[in-house]
């Protein structure tokens, strides 16, 4: 495994430091890359268009990682890991400025454009970070504190955001996440000691990993996960406010709880991918179809609501960390890539996702995005399971 930290390896006591400025990093922009998906009402209001077409920013900002993650990655995984992490802090800030200024859905498309260049980088070179500071052992647990940022913005981020954009409107929400993204930069800037960066390895060598099949087959099974997770997920607070009824200004309370019973995933997640990944991935799909499922099915009482959300939340939140560390140990030699392919994979499944969600809601209506990601992520199980029977083969 190439070592991204400096000479001397940092002691414990910083590296568990450097971990969490990761993980309040992943919260800044995880909740930039889904801010959205609270805001999609009241934007659609705003700028006079369908919650189906302005769904498609989600799209567009997956679509984007998913072209350029892995290219990018490769051609800065070189770069001293404190001044890229800030780079990235700054491009986000100004991109959620330019959002809040946005006068009309092509100029705020583009403001999303740029945070989907500057996000694979981040996850594919954070996750290698705290993963080798950690060392082999311990590298599920690491990510998955760098992936508490991710719960963060469920739990805190996004439905705050959504809170705020319902109270100062969905521009001084993105303005909110400007000032936020900068002051994070500032934070990381005094606080997290200089890291070095992967050492140059050309990008034709880089892409050598993707020879291997079962690599590959990794990374498809994230596209399918993914894309069972956003079917639904991409449109939830329109299926709070329109299928269970939820007022609009109590959406981003129930987005809140959706975040807070993902914590308890995120831990289940770190804790169970070290062991068996597979096994791992195909509990939490089919926690996560019965979760999406029972959502719809009993969206008008509130109590089985309840539950079905939960269910749903832990299974998602455990998913992200999962399919990570699940594809970075199918390539312990390229690391840092193989973690942006994972990321380009996810967000291929999230903009799968998000138009399959879309087209679901224009066709059935808003309650069929949980049936249709159910589908989806009963699929994934299923081939999760397969995949594991076959690596055991290979192996044997």
């Amino acid at each position: 495994m190439p070592s991204s930290c400096a000479a001397g390896r940092p002691q414990p006591a910083a590296g568990q430091t450097s971990t969490l400025i990761l993980a309040v990093a992943a919260f800044v922009i995880v909740t930039t890359e889904f801010l959205m998906v609270g805001l999609l009402p009241a934007l659609a209001r705003d700028l006079s268009i369908s919650v189906a077409t302005a769904g498609q920013l989600v799209t567009l900002f997956a679509v984007v990682v998913m072209l350029f993650g892995p290219l990018l990655t490769a051609r800065l995984a070189h770069i001293e890991r404190k001044r890229m992490f800030g780079a990235v802090l700054v491009l986000f800030a100004l991109s959620n400025a330019l959002a809040a200024m946005a006068p009309n859905l092509w100029v705020l498309a583009l403001a999303r454009i740029v945070p989907a260049l500057a996000l694979p980088v981040f996850w594919g070179t954070a996750s290698e970070t705290a993963a080798q500071l950690a060392g082999p052992g311990r590298a599920g647990r690491a990510v998955a504190t760098v992936y508490l940022g991710i719960s963060a913005a469920m739990l805190f981020g996004i439905p705050l955001g959504t809170l705020a954009g319902d109270a100062i409107g969905w521009r001084g929400a993105f303005w909110a996440l400007a000032l936020l993204s900068a002051l994070v930069a500032l934070l990381l800037h005094f606080s997290m000691p200089a890291l070095a960066g992967s050492p140059r390895v050309g990008l034709a060598q880089q892409a050598r990993i993707l020879r291997d099949p079962g690599l590959v087959a990794q990374v498809l099974l994230s596209v399918a996960v993914f894309t069972a997770m956003f079917t639904g997920y991409t449109y939830l607070a329109e299926l709070l406010e329109k299928q269970a009824l939820v007022p609009a200004a109590q959406v981003g309370w129930w987005l809140m709880g959706f975040g807070a019973v993902g914590l308890l995933g995120n831990w289940l997640g770190g804790r169970w991918v070290d062991r068996q990944p597979l096994a791992a991935t195909a509990a939490f799909s089919v926690l996560l179809a019965l979760g999406m499922l029972g959502t719809v099915a009993l969206a008008q009482q509130h109590a089985g609501l309840v539950l079905a959300l939960a269910l749903w939340g832990i299974a998602n939140t455990a998913l992200y960390p999962i399919c990570q560390i699940r594809v970075m140990k199918a390539a312990p030699q390229a690391q840092a890539l193989a973690g942006t392919i994972n990321v380009s994979a996810a967000n291929g499944g999230i903009a799968l996702g998000a138009m399959l969600g879309g087209a679901s809601v224009a066709g059935w209506g808003v309650g069929s995005v949980g049936v249709a990601g159910a589908l989806v992520a009963g699929a994934a199980a299923l081939a999760a399971l397969v995949l594991a029977r076959w690596s055991l083969r290979k192996d044997a």
